[in-house]
């Protein structure tokens, strides 16, 4: 199979400070990194460290040229990604605490340039048997995925940054991959329910759907309507969660579409993940398959 991830390319702009900057305040960093990112070259680059054949689909101005590269370097194959001129490529601001927290503001870029035409020429390549991954930092979303439905691809949303908009996607997905905001979000409550009873709910509201809940230093958990799984997460020292969540959908859905149960993917994809906050960065943090199988053994 091949699988297609639509979805964004940032220049990441990684600053250390002590505390998160409150409203008014002007703080002094600790330092600067400038990485690539953006959630949707994140889970290309996994996915291909995890084993995929990937295609990486989305557009870059001509100051994030060296996004490509990186993608090039851990095998996803470029040639969906379009470089438009007179476009800034979006790019993220993020705050990492001594704690190893992250807040992050978003530049959307050329990542909000895509068009229906880059849409349907893409798609000629890929068919039945086949999957999409799609997080929520590109436009043009639901035209993507009621195209790729029509070819019988396997659609996988990550509902990320969550808004409003993602609602009307949810009949067309088969993978949903959410944290415990977004999932209240989809929920429309504001009451605190258990992992458990928020999965179980939300199966409700998309039945046809397989649902991982991420729940941080509590684990994932697996939900089909027919089973319900449980993942602790691994204790670890925390440097940089940037990628922790774009880690684990990319080792998850590897294991998955390589024939792995669900549970040895929720383990394959935790024990990735875990390797991945250990480091600083968000793409250069994710792990080769081969190291996260020997730590598995």
């Amino acid at each position: 199979m091949k699988l297609l991830c639509f979805g964004s390319l940032n220049i990441d702009y990684v600053y250390n400070v002590p505390h998160f900057v409150n409203a008014g305040e002007t703080l002094a960093s600790k330092s600067l990194n400038v990485y690539s990112g953006g959630k949707g070259l994140n889970q290309s680059i996994a996915l291909s460290k995890a084993g995929l054949e990937v295609y990486h689909a989305g557009a870059i101005g001509k100051d994030g040229l060296f996004l490509l590269d990186e993608l090039k370097k851990s095998g996803v194959k470029i040639e969906h990604v379009k470089i438009l001129e007179d476009i800034k490529t979006g790019h993220a601001i993020i705050q990492t605490n001594d704690e190893g927290n992250n807040c992050i503001l978003l530049y959307g870029g050329a990542n909000q340039k895509i068009t229906q035409s880059q849409i349907d020429e893409t798609l000629k390549f890929f068919t039945k048997g086949d999957a999409l991954v799609i997080q929520n930092e590109i436009n043009e979303l639901l035209y993507l995925v009621q195209q790729a439905k029509k070819k019988e691809i396997t659609i996988v949303l990550n509902p990320s940054p969550m808004d409003d908009s993602l609602f009307n996607l949810l009949p067309f997905v088969d993978y949903l991959i959410l944290n415990e905001i977004e999932a209240a979000q989809f929920l429309n409550t504001t009451e605190t329910l258990e992992p458990e009873k928020l999965i179980k709910e939300l199966n409700k509201k998309i039945e046809s759907a397989k649902i991982i809940l991420t729940i941080g230093e509590k684990g994932s958990l697996y939900s089909d309507n027919k089973i319900l799984l449980r993942q602790e997460a691994e204790k670890v020292k925390a440097v940089d969660t940037t990628a922790a969540g774009d880690t684990y959908t990319g080792f998850f859905l590897a294991g998955i579409f390589q024939g792995q149960s669900p549970e040895w993917s929720m383990k394959f994809a935790t024990k990735a993940s875990a390797i991945a906050v250990s480091r600083n960065g968000a793409a250069p943090s994710i792990p080769e398959r081969e190291e996260v199988l020997k730590q598995l053994s």
